[in-house]
């Protein structure tokens, strides 16, 4: 998939707040923080807790895994702590009007 397709409107997600979402039958979190919206996979890589149930810190730009607090990159996906040392797949976001878009990375 290399389009973009609404999945949730801006108003749907507090800031901090995260919502997940189905697309192309891949489980996403989409996560609002600091006036931003990313896409991730909903899974940590160290051992596939669900991402969606962790905590969101906008000053750092970070997830953690609710399982064993590995952290990961917003924008980016990258494993940022231990135990995690995979990046999970991040996904473009973009804002059109009052709805969000993700397009799925191809990986």
């Amino acid at each position: 998939m290399s389009e973009f397709v609404a999945v949730a409107k801006c108003t749907d997600i507090a800031d901090p707040g995260s919502l997940l979402v189905e697309v192309d039958e891949q489980l996403i979190v989409l996560i609002h923080a600091a006036g931003q919206f990313y896409a991730l996979d909903d899974v940590c890589t160290h051992d596939g807790g669900p991402l969606s149930d962790g905590e969101i810190n906008g000053q750092e730009g970070t997830i953690a895994c609710p399982r064993h607090g590995a952290k990961f990159g917003l924008a980016s996906g990258d494993a940022v702590t231990m135990p995690a040392t995979k990046p999970t797949g991040s996904h473009k976001v973009k804002v059109d009007g009052d709805q969000l878009l993700i397009c799925l990375s191809q990986s």
